[in-house]
């Protein structure tokens, strides 16, 4: 897979940021690997170990800076920040940025997963998008 580095900052909600460099391939790259996104597509849907899921809009999966982080500050992804593999989705706050990926559907409507609001954060009352 072809990889990218970016030097990005982390927006937490609780009110701290953090500048940090990523490696990982790009997620287009590896949704086109895995057999292409279809017309119909309109989210991924990404389940994370311990029961954490979001979904982001195709735009943002498209987008070149949204990875698949397996590299932090030029060395292996630590477990503290999400090892093996993280979702960076560099135009979303922190807490859209799922650590510890289990599996990524490209799905249609979030309306099944959860209370289908688009993850498990929006079905507690925060924003779905989260972002800019």
């Amino acid at each position: 897979m072809p990889s990218r580095t970016q030097t990005t900052m982390h927006i937490c909600e609780q009110g701290w940021s953090a500048i940090a460099q990523w490696t990982g391939a790009p997620l287009r790259s590896v949704l086109q690997a895995a057999g292409g996104i279809k017309p119909e597509a309109k989210y991924i849907m990404v389940e994370a170990y311990g029961g954490w899921y979001e979904s982001y809009d195709m735009f943002d999966v498209v987008h070149p800076q949204t990875i698949l982080a397996y590299g932090m500050n030029g060395k292996n992804l630590p477990l503290g920040n999400g090892a093996p593999l993280r979702l960076r989705v560099e135009r979303h706050c922190g807490y859209k940025q799922l650590k510890f990926i289990k599996s990524i559907l490209v799905v249609s409507s979030v309306e099944g997963f959860g209370r289908g609001t688009g993850g498990i954060n929006s079905d507690f009352g925060f924003h779905w998008y989260a972002g800019a």
